[in-house]
Formats: structure tokens, C-alpha cells, sequence
């Protein structure tokens, strides 16, 4: 509003054709085309490798509780429908390190394996088994950030090194390729032993950058070649539906170099993985496959709890916009936060929970996920939607009820929602807050008798909008 009225607009000076024009400028119509059809949705997640679910697990039971309900809850919490693993390499549990299943060499890549299971996965099996069990989530997706260390050239699982055996990774002690597949394979046995199935397998993290903590550096070309490996390894093991993600490098573009070295196994892939911190999901992979995004965090901030502030790296806004970017223009099919919840270091933004004085601390980064995550459930088609002056996207979920997420960055807002495309005629609908304030509450909406959704966004806030039919109209 230009700031030449406001006085006039005080003492009812202001033409009633211009003052009408002046507030309609607050006023958004969204236009949802289900007929414009994107990208299918597999969900929304995070992690606790690394020990991080220990760090739960040492809690009370009721802080337990609320810290999944926080993660998986689509009613308490974010409601995340994906969790990622870590598969384990280092030879011991010290620090922060993942158990390997088999700490030690048996002998070479031909000799017997000797595995071992504790049953526990650096605590990953019982937040595996409540996220199934008790939270309905379906999507597990197992990560190795490195294969042993007497699988690679450095001999050691941290500070780099290849996968024995893959192309110009050639090492005195063999071919260790179809061993790493075994290896993976028996992996997976255990969780399915523990009545958790594994339903995505990656076998790099981040092969583009080297770590003094568990990592292995790989080219496309040497990723293609355990491919070959690991596919038939899969299916022999009547893993067939089981699919492959690769490779979750540091930088988002780099994936595309990966892709440009991998067509020959492209048809082997499930889902194609990338990272967001040297480069973000602004535009969609070279790649027929669906993509993830499958992890990003503030590393360097110092410990926030704001939805804004001033529009920090951290903040909850930010990261509303991050995953925004990521769906509308990276087209990713799932977007999946670093860290849930961790109690070290206390003083980042790596989590999206902070775990101190033996309590969890919600910050606004998890509500941001759960105006995505609670509304645009797995199976979810992303489809057209625009409105001038906020962010805005929708997704026609597979019960049939349609969720319109609008991001404002400004004052507050007045919007309208119209949905065209199809038969679709909203006869209710609920929107769900999140800012400075609140944390994904209910906020009142109406729908008129032709469909029209009408609500308001507040400043500096996101809200969902989740519409649906008449029960008739649904069947």
C-alpha cells in the first residue's frame, strides 16, 4: 500500500474505486489445475545414523514418546514418512561411529563372511520398528556411507578411499565387489528378520567429498560397475522389488556428472540421489528416474528455534522456501532433513529436534516439515497451482483430498482457492499455521457452495490448506 493514502484513507478521503483497489492488493486467487500433472511424491524424512538414535533411546519413556510423535506423527509432529539408516563400517562403536556387521576381515573377498548382529544397529533397528510399527511409515531407506575399511584402497572406512575392484580401484587383496554386495544383502536379511523391510538400498554418501569420518570416493563409471553387481546380488536374494538409490553426493549438480557415466545401468536404479549443501535442487536431474533429495542441514548456524527472524539459515521460513525450491523446481519426489533429533553439538542447526537436559527441544525447522509432510502424503501427485504475490504449490493425494500450501513473505494475505481440471468440487476444508507463534495449528477457512476455498495468511507464515470432497463424491 503506498504510503501517500494512509492519512487520507484515515479520514475516509481516499475515492471509494481506490481504496478498493488498495485492499484488493492483499487479496491472492489460487488457481489449482488437477488436469497439470509433475512429479509423484514418495515423502518426506531424516535420519538418526550415526548414534543419534541412541541419543532418543537414552531418554525417559515419556520424552521417548514425544520425540517420535514430534519425527512420525501426523497428528503431534511432522509426520515424516521416510527415515534413512546408515549401514555400518567402522570396526567398533567408539566416538559416534556405526558398527559394522562385519568388523573384520574374514580373509579376503572369497572367504567365508562372518557376520555379526547385535540386534540393536547403533539403536536404528528400534526407531526402524517404532517409525513401521507404531507410525505407519513405509519408506526405510538403508545408506552405507562406506564399505569397510579392508574392502577399500586406504584400507581404513573413513578419509576416503575405493571399492576394491571397481574401475582403477585395483588392490593386492582382490576384487571385493561382490563381497560388499553380500554384505548389503545380509544387511537388509537382519532388519527383515526383526519384521522391518528395507525398501531402498544406497551403497555411497557423499562420493564426492572426503571425510575423516566413514566415507568412499566414486565416479559414475565405478558406481556403474558394483551396480552390476548388486542388481543380480538383489535379485537373487528375492530382493527384486528392493531398489537402488545412488549416490547422494555432497552437491546437488554433481549428480549429473554421476547420471552422465551411469546410462549403462540407469535401468538399474531406482531412484536417483543428491545432497544439498555446495549446490540445491533449483533445477530438476538429467534423469528419466525419480530423484530425492536426500539430505540438508544449517551445519554452521548457531541453535535457532524461530520460524523468522531475519530470514537466517536457519530459520523455519528458510527451509519452508528450501523445500519449496527443491519440489517446484528441482522436481523431487522427496525431500529429507539431516537430523531429526541429537543432543551433540547442541549449539547447530545439523537437527531439526535439540536434545538437552535430558528433554527434546522442537525447533521450527521440524514445523516448516510438517506443513509439507502431514499434508502431502506418500503417493501424492504434484499438480498445477498459481497465485500472484506468495509461494504457492498443490498435490492431489491418493484419498482423493487435495493440499495447497501457500508461503507468504509478507503481510498478511486474503486468498482464494478455486481447483479446475477434473470433477473436483471441495465441500470442506482445514488450514493448518505455522509461524512465529504457532506450530501447524488449525485456522479457520470456508468453502462456498460452488467449492471455493476462502482463508487468510498471516504475515510472515505458512499455511496449508487441505481440501476434500463431499463423502459421496470421494466414493
Amino acid at each position: 500500500m503506498r504510503s501517500e493514502y494512509f492519512p487520507l484513507l484515515l479520514l475516509g478521503l481516499v475515492p471509494r474505486a481506490a481504496a478498493t483497489t488498495l485492499e484488493s492488493r492483499q487479496a491472492v486467487s489460487i488457481n489449482v489445475n488437477l488436469g497439470q500433472t509433475y512429479q509423484t511424491m514418495d515423502g518426506f524424512g531424516t535420519s538418526e545414523a550415526f548414534q543419534r538414535a541412541v541419543t532418543i533411546q537414552r531418554l525417559s519413556e515419556t520424552e521417548q514418546r514425544r520425540a517420535l510423535d514430534l519425527l512420525f506423527s501426523t497428528e503431534k509432529g511432522a509426520g515424516l514418512s521416510i527415515l534413512r539408516n546408515g549401514i555400518g563400517s567402522s570396526v567398533d562403536m567408539r566416538d559416534d561411529w556405526m558398527m559394522s556387521i562385519q568388523p573384520k576381515n574374514p580373509g579376503g573377498p572369497n572367504a567365508e563372511p562372518k557376520y555379526t548382529w547385535d540386534g540393536k544397529d547403533n539403536g536404528q533397528l528400534w526407531v526402524s520398528t517404532e517409525a513401521v510399527h507404531t507410525y505407519g511409515v513405509k519408506t526405510i531407506y538403508a545408506n552405507a556411507w562406506s564399505a569397510p575399511g579392508y574392502m577399500k584402497t586406504n584400507g581404513n572406512d573413513a578419509n576416503g578411499g575405493s571399492l576394491c575392484g571397481v574401475s582403477g580401484a585395483t588392490c593386492s587383496s582382490g576384487d571385493w565387489k561382490q563381497a560388499f554386495a553380500n554384505y548389503l544383502v545380509q544387511y537388509i536379511k537382519y532388519y527383515a528378520a526383526a519384521n522391518v523391510t528395507i525398501t531402498h538400498l544406497g551403497f555411497l554418501n557423499e562420493p564426492d567429498y572426503t571425510t575423516s569420518y566413514a566415507s568412499m570416493r566414486s565416479s559414475g563409471t565405478q558406481a556403474a560397475d558394483f551396480i552390476k553387481v548388486l542388481r543380480p546380488t538383489l535379485d537373487k536374494a528375492n530382493l527384486t522389488s528392493l531398489l537402488i538409490n545412488c549416490c547422494d553426493t555432497m552437491s546437488w549438480s554433481a549428480m549429473n556428472g554421476m547420471l552422465g557415466q551411469m546410462r549403462s545401468v540407469e535401468s538399474s536404479l531406482g531412484v536417483a540421489t543428491g545432497h544439498a549443501y555446495t549446490s540445491s535442487p533449483t533445477s530438476p536431474l538429467s534423469t528419466k528416474l525419480k530423484t530425492w533429495m536426500t539430505e540438508a542441514a544449517d551445519n554452521n548456524g548457531a541453535w535457532t528455534s524461530a520460524w523468522y527472524s531475519n530470514g537466517g539459515p536457519g530459520e523455519g521460513m528458510t527451509w519452508a522456501n528450501n523445500i519449496y525450491s527443491a519440489i517446484t523446481s528441482g522436481n523431487v519426489s522427496a525431500y529429507l532433513y539431516w537430523i531429526g533429533a541429537q543432543d551433540r553439538p547442541s549449539t547447530t542447526n545439523s537437527k531439526m529436534i535439540r536434545v538437552v537436559n535430558k528433554a527434546v527441544d522442537p525447533s521450527k525447522r521440524l514445523w516448516a516439515m510438517a506443513n509439507w509432510s502431514r499434508f502431502v502424503r506418500p503417493g501424492a501427485v504434484r499438480v498445477g497451482a498459481s497465485g500472484s504475490g506468495v509461494r504457492t504449490s498443490a498435490f492431489k493425494n491418493v484419498d482423493g483430498a487435495v493440499a495447497v500450501q501457500v508461503i507468504n513473505s509478507g503481510s498478511e494475505r486474503a486468498v482464494t482457492i478455486n481447483v479446475s481440471g477434473g470433477s473436483f468440487v471441495a465441500a470442506n476444508v482445514t488450514a493448518w499455521v505455522t509461524d512465529n507463534t504457532r506450530d501447524c495449528n488449525v485456522i479457520p477457512a470456508t468453502v462456498d457452495a460452488a467449492g471455493k476455498v476462502s482463508g487468510n495468511v498471516p504475515s510472515r507464515s505458512m499455511v496449508t490448506f487441505v481440501l476434500r470432497q463431499a463423502a459421496a463424491a470421494q466414493g
